[in-house]
């Protein structure tokens, strides 16, 4: 087509096709009860007249927008720090990685948003209302965090990021956190290990809750009956606290950690008392993010496939935008035990 030339119609398409211009109209915007061979037919004439939506149009008709909300909540924080804090921690820069390997070939933007108070929850919420996002990808820190609920009530297709501390009808992706902390103690025991201590996440969520449990009966059935534990926030500050905790209680000679970058605090505080890793304590951390490549030793972990789980997520927000994945579902993720240096 010379550049001097009006772009191409439906009306072209269909000509092309040999369809009607209202076939072509219900391809071009999503409507599923099209025949597959009609659909084949008007998909061929797209590309053979190169012929490319008009977005704005298609809006009218779908009432979408081509963005998705990405949703950092954390109802407790103050904006500068928790920015601050998101941006700093390589596990959310997988997640985008994983979102945008999905959406990117769609022509779908995710757009993040930081939503740390009643105010920011509720100009999220009118936002959505005014149909500014199709849906949310939702990533919910604080276990107290209404915004799952109220995403639910407005009718809102979201889907978020790890199962929600509260009994909520919405849709996820996680890990399987037991599965992944019996590997640790599979591997703490196969090194040698006697004698093990843990340090959790916060026990008033999910993934703190899952790893201490699974840890603890994973133990057991190797026959250690009590596993010295303290709680910690899954930073490195935290996971220097609660190691200098277990230091103080009795001796261990492995050590499963909830998450990398507490595993990393765990480390530092282990060579200020002049304990070797993994001579004298082997350290296993979870995540297998950056932190764990970082640590010296390299960090023996459970890698959950952030990438993969966060295109999953974003998988199945298109489906409920799109009205093809109304049940709420879920899909768990096997983890694996990655061996480096520290065990």
């Amino acid at each position: 087509m010379s550049t001097d030339q009006a772009p191409p119609t439906l009306e072209h398409v269909a000509k092309v096709a040999g369809v009607s211009r209202a076939t072509v109209s219900r391809v071009v915007n999503g409507i599923r009860n099209v025949d597959p061979e009609l659909r084949e037919a008007v998909e061929r004439a797209i590309e053979q007249t190169g012929y490319v939506p008009n977005r704005a149009a298609r809006s009218l008709v779908t009432r979408r927008t081509g963005a998705v909300a990405l949703v950092v909540s954390e109802p407790t924080k103050h904006t500068d720090a928790f920015a601050g804090g998101v941006f700093a921690d390589p596990f959310f820069g997988r997640v985008v990685s994983g979102v945008l390997s999905v959406l990117g070939p769609m022509d779908v933007n995710p757009v993040l948003m930081l939503v740390d108070s009643e105010k920011a929850r509720a100009q999220l919420i009118n936002r959505l209302r005014q149909d500014r996002f199709d849906g949310v990808l939702l990533i919910s820190i604080d276990p107290r965090d209404p915004l799952p609920a109220q995403l639910t009530q407005a009718g809102v297709p979201t889907v978020m990021f790890a199962r929600p501390a509260r009994s909520t009808p919405i849709s996820y992706v996680d890990v399987a956190h037991e599965d992944g902390a019996r590997l640790a103690a599979d591997h703490l025991v196969a090194r040698g290990c006697k004698q093990v201590a843990t340090i959790s996440g916060p026990l008033d969520t999910p993934a703190g809750q899952d790893r201490l449990s699974g840890f603890r009966s994973a133990m057991a059935r190797h026959g250690q009956a009590y596993v010295p534990s303290a709680e910690g926030d899954f930073t490195q500050t935290g996971g220097e606290r609660a190691t200098e905790m277990l230091l103080l209680t009795q001796p261990f000679d492995g050590l499963f950690v909830a998450n990398d970058l507490m595993a990393m605090g765990a480390l530092d505080v282990l060579r200020k008392h002049g304990k070797r890793v993994p001579e004298d304590v082997s350290v296993v951390g979870f995540d297998d993010s950056g932190a764990a490549l970082s640590c010296r030793p390299q960090l023996t972990t459970i890698r959950q496939p952030v990438e993969d789980m966060a295109a999953e997520m974003a998988r199945l927000v298109v489906d409920r935008i799109s009205g093809e994945g109304q049940r709420v579902t879920s899909v768990i993720f096997e983890p694996a035990l990655v061996v480096r240096g520290s065990s």
